[in-house]
């Protein structure tokens, strides 16, 4: 990956190393052929290295690299971000950094230093990220917010659903709202297994328990009301800046409703995001009986 500087590149990498891939920024392109051949080594499969000014030399010299990463068999997927020279200029501005180019002796033999105009230095990385157009797909990013670019490079490198690692816990009121919770969800309304015998010293997620939950009425459309609600948004916020979310279901004790709700939303969910349960009221109880 590459692109004009300011143009969203930072973002792209945090939507990849989200999804798993072994991000590398800033590196030298005589270094990348070495360190395909070292994470081929290590079966690490997903890479992704942003190169651009920064590191001083000639991008120019990119292409041959990736045509000779794609002659040894190796899939390179290109992407080049680009952006309005205004567009650029507002967001220097609004982060109140110096453009790479104008960086002391980076790029001297171009004319440019530390007094060279912002515009000039803009106009002068164009050239270079022009001269790679062809190699992969362009994205102009001038009109995108940083949501958008997440949600576009998730839709054209077709990872959506991955990135966002949901944790679905269960908790007991009695010992308070987990401070890590994003959405919390209270299901004390509904019928309480703790009042049979037979069921009070077990947990949501035994058996016995999930039966009669599931024969419950009132607990399936409870279910199906949080999970219509968590389809409908959840999208939502896999677009933010974030890699994890946390749903939390309470009721009274933690034990058997919120731990059955969790665990059935948790399953529900899992074939469009990375999901794990967390049952804070059964901590240290031993596993569930069938």
């Amino acid at each position: 990956m590459s692109g004009m500087s300011g143009s969203g590149k930072s973002v792209v990498l945090h939507v990849l190393e989200d999804a798993d891939f072994y991000c590398v920024d800033n590196l030298p392109l005589s270094q990348v052929p070495a360190l395909v051949e070292r994470l081929q080594g290590d079966g690490i499969t997903q890479v992704a290295v942003a190169v651009d000014v920064r590191n001083g030399e000639d991008l120019r010299t990119l292409r041959p690299h990736v045509d000779a990463l794609r002659a040894n068999d190796v899939e390179v997927t290109a992407l080049l971000l680009t952006a309005r020279s205004d567009v650029l200029i507002h967001r220097f501005s609004e982060t109140r950094r110096r453009h790479p180019l104008s960086l002391r002796g980076l790029h001297a033999s171009r004319g440019l230093g530390e007094a060279t105009p912002l515009i000039e230095c803009i106009e002068a990385e164009r050239e270079i990220i022009e001269g790679l157009r062809g190699l992969g797909e362009m994205i102009d990013t001038s009109d995108l917010k940083a949501a958008d670019l997440r949600a576009l490079v998730r839709q054209r490198l077709q990872l959506t659903g991955v990135g966002m690692l949901i944790t679905f816990q269960s908790f007991s009121f009695k010992a308070g709202i987990p401070l890590d919770s994003d959405l919390v969800f209270d299901v004390r309304c509904l019928p309480n297994p703790h009042y049979s015998p037979e069921l009070r010293p077990l947990s949501g997620m035994d058996a016995a328990v999930a039966g009669f939950l599931d024969a419950e009425p009132e607990v399936q459309r409870m279910r199906a009301h949080i999970a219509g609600f968590l389809e409908a948004w959840l999208p939502q916020y896999a677009n933010e800046p974030r890699s994890a979310f946390t749903v939390s279901v309470g009721c009274t004790g933690g034990q058997h409703r919120s731990v059955y709700i969790a665990e059935q939303l948790a399953r529900q969910f899992s074939s469009d995001f990375s999901t794990i349960t967390r049952h804070r009221a059964l901590i240290g109880r031993p596993s569930p009986r069938g």
